[in-house]
């Protein structure tokens, strides 16, 4: 007997197999025969492979998929981008560099918004060829959660900004030689009305990065100290004391944008996991199964999520406030399914062994050794999930307000 409930089971339309095959294609010309994942590699390896493999994407045009070619991207369509993330993930191989995500996802894309053209013609090609590497100054000792009292002042003096303050939290900000930072440019303004989006040059005696030990024993975040600190005074986007708006966009683009492609990673964690839970012997446990399949159903949700998200974009849509909502349902979910690999580990999860993820901010790589040193690695990573990008009290509150149209909350 036929339910009657009807399964919904998304389908890309048939000329996207034409794209997939011209990625298979570049994948099968520009990988080893033998290649099985950068996750195999040894973490020294894998960086310097990484930095390699991100020529080829740049000279390739897959570094920025979704740029404008005239700016050196692809110009490729936001369901073209998902084929690419589902294709890269397949192979095991990154969609770029380690601080990309602040250059290209987040700067690049805000440029494309708010910059002049002048802005985009210098900096845009400087991002994929890796001669500017950014970080992101958001976050401050007392201006976290609320953004808006942040208190990094810059002074105008002649031709140049001189900044004084400190940010905090600046994530890959060792790695980096430019920041993005909020500044207060007017301070007899309403709090989010004096903030200047500037571009700051980190190679210059007035910036200090101090790397901050995290759980983990990585030192992925960092605090960035200005002393009289050096910005031209064109190096402002979006207009003097419209940062604000600027910082808004960009956020949307941090938290919204991988929407479409980040469940991908999720299902491959959750493949790993399953096969975790077969090595460990545990595959047949009642309690540990039942587990297992609500971490598969939240990661469909998940990919029906994103798939909202990428009906959204192919409507000319951009990154929004309901970013908020993915932010918080992936922080929140990874925390949970780590949570689930260290019980199916039992006492192993004490001593790990193996090498950590690849990255601080992501699921450990599809190839990745199936290790206790893996898996706990990416079970203390996840624990930052819900507090950076903005933690999940505050998408709560955006979620609320911007989205749902609900009160604003008391102060």
């Amino acid at each position: 007997m036929a339910s009657k409930f009807a399964v919904m089971r998304p389908m890309y339309d048939p000329e996207v197999d034409v794209f997939r095959s011209q990625v298979q294609t570049f994948l099968a010309k520009n990988l080893p025969a033998d290649w099985r994942g950068i996750g195999l590699l040894p973490a020294d390896e894998a960086h310097a492979w990484v930095m390699e493999w991100r020529k080829v994407l740049h000279r390739e045009r897959y570094l920025a998929p979704g740029w404008p070619s005239e700016y050196g991207g692809g110009g490729m369509s936001a369901l073209e981008q998902v084929i690419l993330a589902e294709e890269f993930a397949k192979a095991g191989v990154p969609t770029g560099g380690p601080n990309d995500g602040f250059g290209i996802t987040m700067l690049g894309n805000t440029l494309l918004t708010w910059g002049t053209e002048e802005q985009k013609k210098y900096y845009l090609p400087r991002i994929l060829s890796n001669e500017d590497v950014w970080c992101q100054g958001y976050s401050e000792p007392n201006a976290g959660s609320d953004l808006g009292s942040l208190g990094l002042k810059a002074t105008l003096d002649g031709d140049q900004w001189v900044l004084n303050g400190q940010k905090i939290w600046t994530s890959a900000g060792h790695l980096a030689d430019h920041i993005f930072t909020l500044a207060r440019t007017d301070p007899d303004s309403p709090k989010h009305k004096g903030i200047s989006f500037l571009l700051v040059d980190m190679r210059q005696p007035g910036i200090e990065v101090r790397p901050i030990k995290m759980i983990n024993g990585e030192s992925e975040f960092n605090e960035v100290f200005y002393t009289d600190a050096m910005c031209p005074k064109d190096n402002v986007v979006g207009g003097l004391n419209n940062g604000w708006g600027v910082a808004m966009t960009l956020l949307g683009y941090e938290r919204g944008e991988g929407a479409a492609t980040v469940p991908v990673r999720f299902q491959a964690e959750l493949d790993r996991l399953l096969l975790l839970a077969k090595e460990c012997g545990v595959d047949q446990d009642p309690r540990i199964r039942q587990k297992l399949a609500w971490a598969y159903s939240k990661v469909q949700i998940m990919r029906y999520l994103g798939l909202r998200t990428l009906t959204k974009f192919l409507a000319g849509g951009h990154p929004g406030p309901d970013g908020g909502i993915f932010k918080r349902y992936w922080s929140e979910y990874h925390q949970a399914v780590t949570d689930i690999s260290m019980e199916i580990l039992g006492a192993s999860a004490m001593c790990p062994e193996g090498r950590p993820p690849l990255n601080s901010f992501q699921p450990d790589d599809r190839s990745a050794p199936n290790s206790s040193g893996s898996w706990t690695g990416a079970f203390l990573n996840a624990r930052a999930g819900t507090i950076y990008a903005g933690s999940s009290q505050i998408q709560s509150n955006i979620i609320g307000e911007m989205v749902l149209g609900l009160p604003k909350e008391p102060r």
